[in-house]
């Protein structure tokens, strides 16, 4: 079994063993934490009480962090006609139909959100094999396959911080809320957020305790158990 590093001990003694912490407090504990000579990310991991081998107990979903998280967001838009036009207008870094595809297949990927219109998904969904794997195939129900008319608010709400959460095989969501340089009351806005987004995406299958741990951990450092219910009652400004 491999041991953990000198850094990686020295932040693990600010924390308490079996000890929950506030969201504040662990907040605070987090940027404490962190030791890369970078600003690194805060990540929330939230174990769920839900079998993902049941269909009617999967979570997807998208939230929309009010602090973004500290990086320009490179927008592709799959469009033509009025939707090209409409994503132009929008700012979107790449816009275009089958000449993206085609580099996308060569193995262009320098791109965080992709976003397609209806009528393009027909010719998109060759892409499946290599944007499914990244998380960057668009999909209704992460709101990245819009009408024309919907692609300013779609373009605009992946650059202000939009990110998608999805139950993986350990019953467990990961999703980033921001950097350890943010501050503290960015981060705790960022968290309620994303808390209030999962909520609401409870699957009709799930029975009894729905979130059942929530702990918040830089990029490299120790994880931060937060208190459950604490995290549970934060609201979304």
């Amino acid at each position: 079994m491999s041991k953990h590093g000198k850094k990686y001990r020295e932040a693990a003694k600010l924390l308490e063993a079996g000890r929950t912490y506030a969201p504040a407090e662990a907040i605070e504990l987090v940027k404490k934490a962190a030791y890369t000579t970078f600003p690194s990310t805060v990540e929330m991991h939230m174990r769920m009480g839900l079998d993902p081998r049941h269909a009617d107990q999967q979570v997807r979903g998208v939230a929309l962090l009010p602090h973004g998280l500290g990086k320009q967001v490179r927008v592709l838009v799959f469009a033509s006609g009025e939707g090209f036009r409409a994503a132009e207008e929008s700012g979107a870094d790449y816009v275009g139909g089958d000449e993206l595809i085609k580099r996308i297949e060569e193995g262009w990927l320098d791109f965080d959100v992709a976003i397609a219109t209806p009528e393009m998904m027909g010719r998109v969904g060759r892409l499946g094999r290599v944007l499914g794997r990244r998380g960057l195939m668009p999909n209704p129900k992460s709101g990245t396959i819009v009408q024309p008319a919907d692609l300013p608010r779609a373009v605009g709400d992946a650059r202000k911080g939009r990110v998608e959460f999805r139950l993986d095989k350990t019953a467990i969501i990961h999703v980033p809320i921001g950097k350890v340089d943010f501050e503290s009351s960015a981060l705790a806005a960022n968290m309620a957020a994303l808390i209030d987004a999962i909520q609401k995406a409870r699957p009709t299958g799930a029975r009894g305790q729905y979130v059942r741990s929530v702990t918040l951990a830089p990029t490299m450092g120790p994880g931060v158990p937060v208190e459950l219910a604490s995290a549970l009652e934060m609201v979304a400004a």
